[in-house]
């Protein structure tokens, strides 16, 4: 199982971005938390290109209480964030079943919330420019992870 959690996301378009990116890389389930637009909506649909209506998604009000509940049914909790705690993502290995909670596209991923993570991992930046788009580093994060993906 990989799951793909979206707190607190602004842009329809980043979210229909990742449901289309969520699809290719075979997301077991989208967990859409907290103020995260969900479908039907004609600006995540128009960029979901319909794999808005095959992806499986939730809508949850709580980020907390979801990661606790995932952990308890065994889920590796990951977060994709740069801080002095976060390791090359493309040095990690990675075990199933996990879920990869991707950052506000402004804050990132609250501190209390990395708290409870079990691994944080960041994409290397080699230009001026520290971040990508959130839905593009979605992306990235899915590739990676599926290549180095242990199934359990």
């Amino acid at each position: 199982m990989f799951y793909l959690i979206l707190p607190n996301i602004r842009s329809c378009h980043n979210v229909g971005a990742m449901f289309r990116t969520a699809d290719a890389f075979g997301i077991s389930r989208i967990f859409l938390v907290g103020y995260t637009a969900s479908p039907p909506k004609i600006q995540i649909d128009k960029v979901a290109l319909g794999a808005e209506k095959w992806v499986p998604w939730e809508k949850r009000e709580d980020l907390a209480s979801l990661i606790k509940e995932l952990k308890e049914k065994g889920v590796k909790i990951v977060a994709l964030e740069k801080n002095d705690k976060s390791i090359n993502i493309s040095l990690t290995k990675f075990d199933a079943p996990l879920a990869l909670i991707v950052g506000n596209e402004v804050e990132g991923v609250e501190p209390d919330i990395l708290k409870m993570c079990d691994q944080i991992v960041h994409i290397p930046m080699y230009g001026k420019k520290e971040s990508l788009n959130v839905s593009v580093a979605a992306g990235v994060a899915m590739y990676v992870i599926n290549n180095n993906y242990t199934i359990i």
